[in-house]
């Protein structure tokens, strides 16, 4: 008996697979702290910001410099400029005291640190030139950042004959408009006994004391002048009483001749 075949049920079509989703590309770390571009007015509104902090700290003095910094030709308050400082041997003063003292006024000069090349010329130029200067009447002080230790020991090497000042916090230094980033600014200051700056630049070891020279020489000179002048005004009226007295003698004689010829 022959065998029946049986046909085979096709089989169902396969499930379409949905396709795949595409990653979203990878950000990097670079890309992702990367700060968005300023725009111009951004740019603008920082600049502006800056400006408003930089007038801010002008105003307040917590800046390195400030429009407060006396300039030639200014006459400043001396009472509590600067603060308190101390010489070497360790004496408690302030700018108002030192020109007190003085006779004409107050010299200072300032270093960056005490027994360095530089530093060293510098107090050795001022005290090569001491009795020419202080023959001004003004007072010489050196004034650094140093401590009255540093300074004890600077001062008797070099043997000096003048007083160093320490202004460990700067106070004095940054009023004189001598205050550096990083400390001191060489430099001199020249204030008179009404308070009047005569100098206040930065200046080399040797370019400092040439500033001192010049200045206070000129006001010998001109105090000198002075005096000339009150001397020859002085001998003027001198002569002019001699001369009206010899008028009057010379009357009076006249007189009494025209007496005895009546």
């Amino acid at each position: 008996m022959p065998v029946e075949l049986r046909k085979r049920k096709t089989p169902p079509p396969a499930p379409v697979r949905p396709a795949k989703k595409k990653a979203a590309p990878k950000t990097s770390k670079a890309a992702k702290d990367a700060k968005p571009e300023e725009t111009v007015v951004d740019k603008a509104k920082n600049a502006v910001t800056e400006t408003v902090e930089a007038v801010k700290e002008a105003v307040t003095g917590n800046g390195e410099s400030t429009s407060a910094t006396p300039k030639v030709g200014d006459t400043i308050t001396l009472t509590n400029f600067g603060g308190e400082v101390e010489t070497h041997t360790g004496t408690k003063t302030t700018l108002a005291k030192l020109v007190e003292q003085s006779k004409s006024g107050v010299v200072l000069f300032t270093y960056p640190k005490a027994s360095t090349p530089g530093c060293t010329k510098q107090v050795c130029f001022f005290r090569d030139s001491y009795t020419p200067l202080t023959a001004t009447g003004f007072d010489i002080y050196g004034l650094s950042n140093d401590s009255p230790k540093s300074n004890t020991t600077f001062a008797t090497k070099q043997n000096l004959p003048y007083p160093l000042l320490c202004d460990p916090s700067r106070t004095l230094i940054s009023a004189i408009g001598l205050k550096g980033a990083k400390g001191t600014t060489r430099g001199i200051f020249i204030v008179d006994k009404e308070g009047k700056v005569l100098a206040a630049e930065p200046g080399s070891p040797e370019g400092t004391v040439e500033v001192a020279r010049k200045i206070l020489v000129k006001e010998m000179e001109g105090e000198e002048g002075e005096g000339e002048k009150k001397e020859e005004q002085a001998t003027t009226a001198e002569e002019k009483k001699e001369v009206a007295e010899t008028a009057a003698e010379v009357a009076d004689t006249a007189e009494k001749l025209d007496e005895g010829k009546a």
